[in-house]
């Protein structure tokens, strides 16, 4: 299979650079007010008895439209009305359907931790990262070179943002740092788009036990919940099981339900 990762990479780096033609990382930086963190991602999963990070995805490279429609005003509020701990919002146009704007919508309309969800590669996206009202950014270790990652967990602290971690192997260890808040296990490959949940069992049992770990990808049965939360995990990244189905707001709260039980 067509390594999808690269080719969506390579769009990645040319979006950027227009962008920046657009907007200089300079007016960026003039428009940019330094705060701190307002909606933590890390205490919010510390916090949660279920740790669901919600996720508005229109559509994925695999499977193409899920939600072709989907609106931000009518499914995020219903997400933290259901129970949602975080929001993970997916910025990348070309391949996820997504926008900035997105999140700049969202952030007016819940009061829990935003993820902005895309392929980091420059810090020109943590500045729009944090002007659009986003708490937290993700950093996939597949898509970077180690020491640009450390370089952007570096600032993405400097600018008040918190960063998820996002890694398939046990290669991709060497990413952490003191800089990385959330280690999130992806069970998908995203060169085949294979999923497989027990990728998040076998990594675990390499990871700190302090470590703050999130289950991505596949998730869509409460008992996979349970087994992961007995293994540690404090989150877990659900968003095609909610967005494929008319109302992802009481998807979420019927999931909640059952793990209750």
């Amino acid at each position: 299979m067509k390594d999808i990762l690269s080719e969506i990479i390579a769009n990645k780096r040319f979006e950027v650079d227009v962008q920046k033609r657009t907007i200089s990382i300079e007016q960026l930086q003039d428009s940019f007010d330094s705060s701190e963190i307002k909606y933590s991602l890390s205490k919010a999963l510390i916090d949660s008895s279920t740790g669901i990070i919600s996720e508005f995805k229109r559509r994925s490279p695999s499977k193409g439209w899920i939600k072709q429609n989907a609106s931000i005003e009518e499914i995020i509020p219903a997400y933290e009305s259901g129970g949602a701990a975080a929001i993970s919002i997916l910025t990348d146009e070309k391949f996820f359907g997504g926008s900035l704007k997105d999140i700049k919508t969202a952030r007016q309309l819940v009061n829990i931790p935003i993820l902005r969800k895309d392929f980091i590669i420059d810090e020109y996206q943590l500045y729009q990262a944090k002007i659009v009202g986003a708490d937290a950014i993700l950093l996939i270790a597949a898509a970077i070179e180690k020491e640009i990652c450390y370089t952007l967990a570096e600032k993405a602290h400097e600018l008040g943002l918190e960063t998820l971690l996002e890694i398939h192997n046990i290669e991709e260890l060497s990413y952490l740092s003191g800089n990385i808040d959330v280690i999130g296990i992806n069970n998908r490959n995203l060169g085949t788009f294979f999923t497989d949940v027990e990728n998040s069992f076998r990594l675990a049992e390499q990871l700190p036990q302090e470590a703050i770990l999130v289950s991505e990808s596949g998730i869509s049965n409460p008992e996979t919940v349970k087994r992961l939360q007995k293994s540690g995990f404090k989150g877990f990244l659900i968003g095609e099981t909610f967005m494929k189905v008319d109302n992802p707001g009481e998807a979420l709260r019927s999931f909640i339900n059952q793990l209750n039980v």
